[in-house]
């Protein structure tokens, strides 16, 4: 065994049997990443790709509350408030180069999606090879809720689950459990939390696939996937607004309740992520997509709510937003979009 950890030890690597192992270890900030953890990690593969002792990676948090809460916004607000919002530039191309080299691995990547789940966290876990849920699963990503749009390649994934579910997901930025991940293709096995130490020994054994046939489980039924008939007839809708009004009109608590949830984010938000995923359906890459959400990202800094979404979630914790614009009905498509238009310091390029 051997192992190597970061200066900072916010993230420890290990080769443990034939697993390199990934923790994140900031547990009293759910694991949110840094850029110095996104580019340990980047570090990592690459080193472990031609390691002939490393057969699989393992991807897991630190603590008991889940894998990753996202991405340190809290950081890329302090930056572009300090004048340095090249920070976020920064940090979200390290991210999603992070995202894309997952999803190519040329080795097993087995990602433990226990506990939360949110946003970067989806990031570094749904686009490995194999994704783990448990009963203590809290999937999403909760973007539209600070005045951001879903990113980490989320607008890939959710644009590619049954019918409309995955847009239900993006809008109402709620968490699902890790039946409904299962359902909605964002994980592939289930299993309980309880046996989660031993199905990590026996992945430190090399045999990835009898190891995750002796320890999963068939889900539990998924609510989600229960409701998809009035979820796709409503939100297959061509704009937000006429979204809400299907919503409004349906009978089911469920969308009662997600109706109420919507009207309270950045409807700019809202509108950006409803193209964004439409149009992630109909490009055929995850890199495509990822380049896509690069742009929309930066722009979501000087053009969106992202500032005074972090300001009311986690700067003054107010929970008292002001959009702007404040209505939906005065979000325009020219306003929409301008976030897709490329950066003026380049795009990310990894579609070529």
């Amino acid at each position: 065994m051997t192992s190597q950890e970061n200066d900072e030890q916010q993230v420890l690597f290990e080769v443990w049997g034939a697993l390199g192992r990934i923790t994140l270890n900031r547990p009293k900030a759910l694991n949110s990443l840094t850029y110095d953890m996104v580019r340990a990690v980047l570090t990592a593969l690459d080193q472990w790709r031609t390691d002939d002792r490393v057969r699989a990676v393992l991807i897991e948090g630190a603590g008991d509350r889940g894998l990753c809460a996202g991405g340190d916004i809290r950081a890329m607000y302090d930056a572009i408030k300090e004048g340095e919002p090249e920070l976020t530039e920064t940090f979200w191309a390290a991210e999603y180069r992070m995202n894309d080299a997952l999803a190519r691995y040329p080795k097993p990547v087995v990602g433990i999606m226990d506990g939360i789940c949110m946003g970067g966290g989806v990031g570094i876990s749904a686009h490995g090879s194999h994704r783990v849920v448990t009963e203590r699963s809290k999937v999403g990503m909760p973007e539209v809720g600070i005045g951001f749009v879903p990113d980490v390649g989320g607008t890939y994934l959710l644009s590619r689950t049954p019918g409309e579910l995955g847009t239900h997901m993006a809008l109402t930025g709620g968490p699902v459990s890790g039946a409904d991940a299962v359902h909605c293709g964002l994980a592939d096995h289930y299993v309980a939390s309880g046996d989660l130490e031993e199905l990590i020994a026996a992945l430190g054994a090399g045999d990835v696939e009898a190891a995750l046939e002796k320890y999963s489980t068939t889900p539990p039924r998924s609510e989600l996937g229960e409701a998809r008939e009035w979820i796709d007839q409503v939100y297959g809708r061509d704009s937000v607004e006429e979204i809400l009004e299907g919503l409004r009109a349906r009978p089911e608590s469920a969308a009662q309740e997600a109706a109420r949830t919507i009207a309270t984010k950045s409807p700019t938000s809202l509108k950006v992520t409803l193209r964004a995923l439409r149009a992630a359906r109909e490009l055929d890459s995850l890199e495509e997509v990822l380049d896509q959400e690069y742009r929309v990202s930066l722009s979501c800094t000087h053009l969106g709510d992202f500032v005074e979404g972090v300001r009311a979630t986690l700067v003054d914790k107010d929970r008292d937003p002001s959009w702007s614009p404040a209505r939906l009905e005065d979000v325009d498509e020219q306003r929409v979009a301008a976030f897709f238009a490329r950066p003026t310091g380049g795009d990310l390029g990894l579609s070529g």
